[in-house]
């Protein structure tokens, strides 16, 4: 993390490259763009905050540029945002099932965008003052780094598998809605659906092994996890 947000805006429409790089410069963030995904590999990935990514780019899609930025352990927790026309729920959930941490539609304000931003980014973990360490046996989780850990090691979360796996161990023992689950772990100005949840929490459970099962399901319902053998 630096201590200025660093974004790339991947689109490859210039001018609207262009237009974002401007007003998140004014809000203090670094910008760089890249007018394809294939220019977007060649750069240093590792050194940004958060990726800004259209969907509908010639050869490399924005949807293929997240799989790969996701399968790469050096990126995997860096946040993205697809920013696109494309606005069925069916895409919706295929951005979140590739690791987006929101999912943006056109035509949408300025003030919209660069408040999404920074909401991704303080979820992320660049913005908090959060000293907490949560944990249950050898599962630790602290903040404001965003990190976890299974037996000291390491598990790579993105923000939101983060922010919903803390969510789940300050509220143990407790099943929740999917709405209620939407409501607190997702900010208010994230626009998701129920099924967002699902793909969240089976990606959270592959991810903390063993304690994947500890993620109840309470069918038709929602979900919890439970502390209790």
């Amino acid at each position: 993390m630096t201590d200025v947000p660093k974004i790339l805006i991947v689109d490859d429409e210039q001018s609207i490259c262009y237009v974002l790089k401007v007003n998140l410069e004014l809000e203090g963030f670094s910008v760089d763009t890249a007018f394809s995904a294939e220019e977007a590999l060649a750069k240093r990935l590792e050194r940004y905050d958060l990726f800004l990514l259209d969907v509908m780019m010639e050869h490399m899609s924005g949807f293929d540029l997240a799989k790969v930025i996701r399968g790469r352990e050096e990126l995997n927790a860096i946040p993205i945002i697809f920013c696109t026309a494309k606005d069925s729920e069916d895409d919706l959930l295929e951005g979140f099932n590739n690791g987006a941490d929101d999912y943006i539609r056109k035509p949408f304000s300025m003030r919209e965008l660069v408040a999404r931003v920074k909401s991704v980014l303080h979820r992320s973990g660049r913005y908090s003052n959060e000293k907490e360490v949560l944990k249950f046996q050898t599962l630790t989780l602290r903040t404001p780094q965003k990190e976890c850990f299974v037996d000291d090691e390491p598990i790579t979360l993105t923000a939101t598998e983060f922010d919903l796996l803390a969510f789940f161990l300050k509220n143990p023992d407790t099943a929740f809605s999917r709405s209620e689950i939407l409501n607190r772990v997702w900010s208010a100005d994230v626009c998701v659906v129920d099924r967002t949840v699902d793909v969240n929490v089976a990606r959270l459970r592959k991810k903390i092994g063993r304690y994947g099962n500890r993620i109840f399901t309470k069918q038709g319902f929602g979900y919890g996890f439970k502390t209790k053998d």
